[in-house]
């Protein structure tokens, strides 16, 4: 592992990961970030769960401090990967994901309901209908790739990548980079974070259409979950957005829905105390 990371490099599921974990209490809980994100959005959530739980943060193969491998990603390989990490963690875990990260979850619910003790999605994807062009965007994956490779190579990500990263964090949250600036410079600078990170975005139209196949099939577990809807960036009233995730909501019993009307998409980052009392809730 990169010894200037915090955490270890190891294989879970046949996949190389990078791994970051924090605390030894029960039952464990496993995050995991949303579109091109890395294991350091967490960090204000960690701080408060780490004196309670077991946290267990990783990087999706390409992001973070975690190779690429080649490929696109697929609904059931995701899937899988968090039920390899839950077996790791010691099983059921608690699954909090974020944004494109709740397709994963609820897939992983649907196809291992036995590694599933509860569930938090953060301002989770919603995809009601089957999106349009949802196949034809995944072959633009190894163009992603392809993009990435070319901005490591000529020095763009290392020259643009840690201000571009900062830049984003003004604009989309109150309280600005919460990573240490030594991360940011270590992850942002790869080009193949960059390459995949566009190859999530080529493939999230599909995983939404799969996610839509897989409820027809594999019923959602009676575990504890919760859904957190914020709508501070949401143009226009937010009330599609609402119901949106009321109806995820409403895929367990004990399910339940909490709205954060003045709060950004990085609820981890702007309100991470929410997030902690959705675990501890559940």
């Amino acid at each position: 592992m990169n010894d200037r990371l915090p955490g270890d490099l190891m294989t879970i599921g046949g996949d190389r990961l990078h791994v970051v974990t924090e605390g030894t209490g029960s039952p464990p809980v496993l995050l995991s970030a949303g579109l091109g994100g890395a294991w350091f959005d967490w960090i204000p959530v960690v701080s408060r769960l780490r004196d309670e739980h077991r946290v267990v943060v990783f990087d999706r193969p390409g992001l973070g401090g975690s190779p690429p491998v080649r490929g696109a990603a697929t609904l059931r390989a995701e899937a899988d990967r968090l039920a390899a990490l839950a077996r790791w963690a010691g099983a059921p875990v608690i699954l909090v994901a974020h944004s494109f990260a709740g397709f994963h979850a609820e897939a992983f619910a649907r196809l291992h309901p036995e590694l599933a003790g509860g569930m938090v999605l953060v301002d989770p994807s919603a995809e009601p209908r089957t999106p349009r062009y949802s196949r034809p965007l995944t072959r633009l994956v190894p163009l992603a790739r392809l993009a990435g490779t070319v901005a490591g190579t000529t020095g763009f990500t290392r020259l643009a990548g840690p201000a571009a990263y900062g830049l984003a964090m003004r604009l989309m949250t109150a309280r600005g980079n919460v990573a240490p600036p030594e991360y940011v410079r270590e992850v942002c600078t790869r080009g193949h974070v960059l390459g995949t990170l566009l190859a999530e975005d080529a493939v999230y139209r599909q995983m939404a259409a799969d996610l839509l196949t897989l409820r027809r099939h594999r019923p959602f577990p009676g575990i504890p979950l919760r859904v957190i809807t914020a709508l501070g960036d949401v143009r226009g009233d937010g009330e599609a957005w609402r119901r949106a995730h009321a109806g995820l909501a409403a895929l367990s019993p004990r399910g339940r829905q909490v709205v954060l009307p003045d709060v950004g998409h990085l609820v981890q980052i702007d309100r991470p105390e929410a997030v902690a009392r959705a675990v501890r809730e559940l």
